[in-house]
């Protein structure tokens, strides 16, 4: 990282906005994730929250606003974007008749790694998600929570400075989730993470700082303190369904 880019924010969106044919997914979004951080972005279903990751990570394209990472423009210059970022989706991203260690070599492949490098993520991956123990499975054999990992392991391979995590525990009992929460946290401390959760809990266990959306407008962000103290309330379930059931924007 040079001093250049830790001057500005990791992420920095103005006016972003997306449209799809009637209806605003994303609406004039003004949003600073700083270096660093974990941001957690909540909302319900169609608040517009994996659109904006979406259009931050290049997958689609903003009807109209401008978003930067670490000051490059986004849509100007998506190959350097690519550069710098990756995305696990909700949906487990994994070939399941590979291995494990098959799945991490081919996601190093496509990144363009040469032999080294390839070894050197797969010893990083290994050390973060214990996927050693797993390696030689086929990937269709594995547990959700394994699954889940594995998916989120293949976002780690091209080492970004800024992971997108959406939904990354969906469907995942309550061990699994845990667990899952240990491996973000310990990844804390080596990039900026923007993660998406419907489970408030874990906002609230791994946030720096929270985001909250509707209808695509960003209503509040901020601390869990800040939070707390804007609405009275002492969790962030009870907080964001305050924040939400007013839907006035305070960011």
């Amino acid at each position: 990282m040079t001093i250049e880019e830790t001057a500005r924010p990791a992420i920095r969106t103005v006016d972003l906005t997306k449209v799809y044919k009637d209806t605003v997914a994303v609406d004039h979004l003004d949003l600073e994730i700083r270096d660093g951080e974990l941001f957690s972005l909540l909302g319900v279903n169609g608040a517009g929250k994996t659109t904006t990751i979406k259009m931050l990570s290049t997958l689609t394209a903003p009807t109209s606003g401008e978003a930067y990472i670490y000051g490059i423009n986004v849509a100007r210059d998506p190959v350097k974007i690519k550069e710098l970022v990756d995305i696990s989706m909700q949906e487990t991203a994994v070939a399941r008749k590979l291995t494990v260690e098959e799945n991490v070599e081919f996601y190093a492949r496509l990144s363009g790694q040469t032999r080294d490098e390839i070894e050197a993520s797969k010893k990083y991956v290994y050390a973060a998600f214990g996927l050693e123990q797993v390696a030689k499975k086929q990937a269709a054999k594995l547990s959700g929570g394994w699954q889940r990992k594995l998916s989120i392991a293949l976002a780690l391979v091209s080492k970004p400075k800024i992971l997108f995590l959406d939904e990354p525990t969906l469907g995942l009992d309550v061990i699994a989730r845990r667990e899952l929460w240990k491996t973000i946290r310990e990844l804390k401390s080596q990039m900026t993470i923007i993660l998406t959760t419907h489970y408030m809990e874990e906002a609230e266990a791994l946030s720096d700082r929270i985001g909250v959306m509707k209808a695509g407008k960003l209503l509040f962000t901020g601390t869990k303190d800040e939070l707390f103290a804007q609405t009275g309330k002492t969790s962030v379930e009870d907080a964001f369904i305050e924040i939400v059931a007013g839907g006035e924007s305070d960011a």
